[in-house]
């Protein structure tokens, strides 16, 4: 079972978690409806992403056998063959097309929603045959994908989306992105390039471009707790809130400038308690903000 759920990236669903932010910071988490569609939307997108992923696995299975770390994903060790995760792909396809039509059946307006769904699945169909190998064409798309999960939760849920949102959550998927880009490079210098568009890279690039869009990052946050909107609909307080982000951006470029340890984005995530506190301590405090208010 446990390699089955490894082919998935069942880990990697924690990204898909973006499409719950148009809900929470709506402030009508709460209502069980908005919520239940956001599960739904996120059980689509989860089932869509693992679908790529598999994709994914099985056109770069002779590169990750030269990778230190992902030689042991289950297509590459060989503990899945293909013709079983072409199988898989099929059945996570047709699940997520069937959960779509459910939320259709339920009586939901699910054109736009499906509409983000579709494009993500091209798009990264796209960037799985080709755009995977253009220098900084990549890293866009990946931060795109963040854009899509958070629209997904805003189309499925009837709440409109802002645009510093939209803004704030490109640059931070950008961030990401960059940072696995430098620690791929860093194992390349070891164990040589195992993705075609590193050769558009090199450490320097990275390192300017990392912190040319932490800085773009902190300063579009700053100007979305500062906006008229936010101010109105929140406390005024929640302009503090950038202490927790300025943190959790040095953190992640001491991760990265010190440490290399970004090459995988998500085992920040679940292994960087500094990271896990503050991120913690800032979904505490903007709950205060938005719930508990008055």
């Amino acid at each position: 079972m446990k390699k089955y759920l490894k082919l998935l990236r069942v880990e990697q669903w924690v990204k898909n978690l973006f499409v719950f932010l148009p809900v929470f910071f709506s402030g009508k988490i709460m209502d069980t409806d908005l919520f239940s569609k956001s599960c739904i939307a996120f059980i689509v997108f989860s089932l869509t992403a693992s679908c790529i992923y598999i994709l994914n696995d099985y056109m770069d299975i002779e590169l990750d056998k030269r990778h230190p770390e992902k030689r042991n994903r289950p297509l590459a060790s060989g503990a899945i063959g293909k013709k079983t995760a072409i199988g898989i792909f099929v059945l996570l396809l047709v699940l997520a097309v069937a959960f779509t039509l459910y939320m259709q059946n339920q009586g939901l307006e699910i054109q736009e929603f499906a509409t983000v769904i579709i494009s993500y699945f091209v798009i990264n169909i796209l960037y799985t045959f080709k755009l995977k190998h253009v220098a900084i064409v990549d890293i866009c798309i990946i931060a795109t994908g963040f854009v899509l999960r958070v629209l997904a939760g805003g189309y499925i849920t009837g709440i409109v989306v802002s645009q510093w949102a939209i803004l704030l959550t490109f640059i931070l998927a950008l961030v990401l992105a960059i940072g696995k880009r430098r620690g791929e490079l860093i194992n390349a210098q070891i164990n040589g390039k195992t993705r075609k568009a590193l050769d558009g890279y090199n450490v320097q690039f990275a390192d300017i471009a990392l912190s040319i869009s932490c800085a773009l990052a902190i300063v579009c946050y700053l100007m979305f707790t500062l906006s008229p909107e936010v101010q109105q609909k929140f406390h005024p307080r929640v302009f503090y809130t950038v202490i927790f982000v300025v943190f959790a951006f040095l953190r992640y470029l001491q991760q990265t400038l010190v440490y290399n340890k970004t090459e995988s984005p998500t085992k920040i995530i679940y292994k960087d308690h500094y990271i896990q506190a503050t991120m913690l301590l800032w979904l505490i405090a903007f709950l205060l903000q938005i719930y508990f208010k008055k």
